[in-house]
Parts: C-alpha cells; structure tokens; sequence
C-alpha cells in the first residue's frame, strides 16, 4: 500500500472515533470545566485625586523653596479627606499599621526618620507636598508608597500628619539649655497618651528629649 493510502486510511480511522465526524479541534469541553474568564476587580485610582487628576500636576507641585526668579504658582490641590471627622483616625490607624512609627516614631517625634509633630518639613508642609513625599518617596529611606496604597489611604496620612503637625507654639517641645530657658511644657509620651491630637496632652517640661 502507498503512503498516500496509509495516510487517507489513518485520517478515516481517526474520523470514525469522533462523533459526528467533528474534527478534535472543534470538540468542547462540558460546561463545568469551561475556563472561566475572571472578571477583574477595579483598581484603586493611584495618584488620579491629585489636582483632579489633570496631566502634569505632580510636576507642578514645588519641594523646594528657592527659585530661579519669580516664585511659581501652586496648583490647586485641594485633600478630599479635609474636613471628614474621622479622616484624622483612620490616618493615625495607618500610621501604626504599615508601621510609619518604625522610623518616625508614635506621635510623630522623629526618631530614624524625622520628626513630624513639628511644622518643618524637608520637602514641603502643604498638604500635596505631604502627599507627593508618601507617594512618591523621598532621598535617605522613605519609601514610595503611591503603587502600594489608594489615594484615600495617603490622604487620611496626609490628614493626621497635619494634625499632629500643627503644634501650638514653636517653643513647645524643644529642648533648649537653660539659657535662654526651655519651654514651660512638653508632649505627654505616647505611652501614657494615645490620640490623634498628640499637643492636646503637655506636662511640664523635665529637659528630656521629645517623646
């Protein structure tokens, strides 16, 4: 027999096996065991709140002071969680969870990373420069967290950063010698006060170092 005839007898046999006559790359699994496409759950919007989301708003956003003839504009950005009574818990709940006390310490004294209950930052006080330094990272260990977490997440950061930051007097808290004299009062160590408004528990000053 020819090996054309052997192959036209192979081709027969298989034919005769499959109902039908269908071919094998036609057949169908049972509907139980169909692949199922998985419907992707929607993402979280990373940096879209930012300006609204207009392009080129991060680029906007100064983190230093000096520059090279007339002082820029600052976008509008404005923190949608400002105003939201429980923004500042759901921050300090953050700030203990992914473990920002590990460099900054609780209350924000400052410790491998620096301080936060004061009203200096390095790249910028305003709440977008807060944002954009959680976000983005910065120089010397601060990780960037803006792949990691939602928008709403790093707000409610944003949020009670603010609170904790926004101490009464530039004279509370620091340790001074005794010429000039030191402050009158200082924070309640977080130990004995746990709250999202840190400078709302003073004692008096014993020339230690900030909690």
């Amino acid at each position: 027999m020819s090996a054309a005839a052997l192959r036209a007898s192979a081709l027969s046999l298989l034919l005769a096996t499959v109902p039908n006559g269908a071919g094998l790359a036609q057949q169908t699994l049972p509907q139980s065991q169909e692949a199922q496409t998985p419907t992707p759950a929607p993402r979280p919007t990373f940096g879209g709140s930012v300006g609204n989301g207009r392009p080129g708003v991060f680029m906007q956003v100064p983190v230093t002071t000096l520059f090279p003839g007339a002082q820029p504009d600052r976008p509008q950005i404005k923190n949608p969680a400002q105003g939201d009574p429980n923004a500042e818990q759901r921050g300090m709940t953050y700030y203990v969870n992914f473990n920002c006390v590990g460099c900054h310490a609780p209350n924000g004294g400052g410790g491998m990373g620096p301080a936060l209950s004061n009203s200096i930052f390095t790249y910028g006080s305003q709440p977008e420069n807060i944002f954009l330094s959680i976000y983005q990272g910065r120089p010397n260990g601060m990780p960037a967290w803006g792949g990691v977490l939602p928008d709403s997440v790093i707000w409610d950061l944003v949020t009670y950063i603010g609170k904790i930051s926004n101490e009464p007097s530039h004279q509370w808290g620091r340790t001074f010698s005794a010429k000039p004299l030191s402050p009158d009062v200082e924070q309640v160590p977080t130990e004995q006060v746990s709250t999202t408004d840190p400078w709302s528990a003073t004692k008096t000053f014993n020339f230690g170092q900030k909690p």
